[in-house]
């Protein structure tokens, strides 16, 4: 009984400092992607990614790995973009993932509802798609509320002056990654459909 009661008290006491230790890292993961955010990021998308302007995106409450999926595209040029690559480019992979993990814990906001017969059309295509072009619905990949996934991004809040940017840049194939799929879904938007679609996802919570 002895050597058991130690062998446990022992492996408690292994378990506990990994514990701490993971608690300590975490921690300093968390004061490195402050510091990083409060020297670079906030200038366009704000302390807690609340995005300065329209045209920047919202990250409060994306998902972590999404990211720091985007800015290894940005690190790589597999996602073009003059201002992000020269800032993600020192950047390690630990530090996007840090990243990742700050702005997912932010709050994310959501714009007023403005014309309801615009967000009417938006909250159908959203829903439903269009059959009659075959434009498969959103939700079907970024889910009912457009909360997404660790692979998809989280749409619910987002500016809609970016959700328009970006449908237009995979219908142009301007933006340079995820763009197998989204290629063929921003090219069959119409333009009231693209503005209607941003409209009603930036309603969404």
């Amino acid at each position: 009984m002895g050597y058991k009661h130690v062998f446990l008290t022992g492996a408690a006491l292994v378990a506990g400092l990994a514990s701490l230790s993971a608690l300590a890292d975490s921690k300093a993961d968390q004061l490195r992607a402050e510091e990083i955010v409060s020297g670079r990021c906030f200038l366009c998308h704000g302390m807690e990614g609340e995005s300065a302007s329209p045209v920047f995106p919202r990250l409060a409450g994306q998902h972590s790995e999404y990211v720091a999926r985007q800015l290894a595209d940005f690190k790589s040029g597999k996602r073009k973009s003059d201002t992000m690559k020269p800032q993600a480019e020192e950047l390690t992979p630990a530090e996007m993932k840090a990243l990742g993990a700050f702005f997912e814990k932010k709050k994310a906001a959501t714009n007023a509802p403005t014309d309801v017969e615009i967000l009417a059309v938006g909250k159908y295509i959203f829903s439903k798609g269009n059959s009659f072009s075959g434009l498969p619905a959103c939700a079907s990949c970024h889910g009912a509320k457009g909360l997404g996934t660790p692979q998809l991004p989280r749409l619910a809040g987002q500016h809609p002056r970016y959700i328009e940017d970006q449908l237009k840049q995979f219908n142009k194939r301007e933006r340079t990654n995820d763009n197998a799929v989204m290629h063929t879904v921003a090219s069959k938007l119409s333009e009231l459909e693209t503005h209607a679609v941003a409209e009603y996802i930036a309603t969404l919570e």
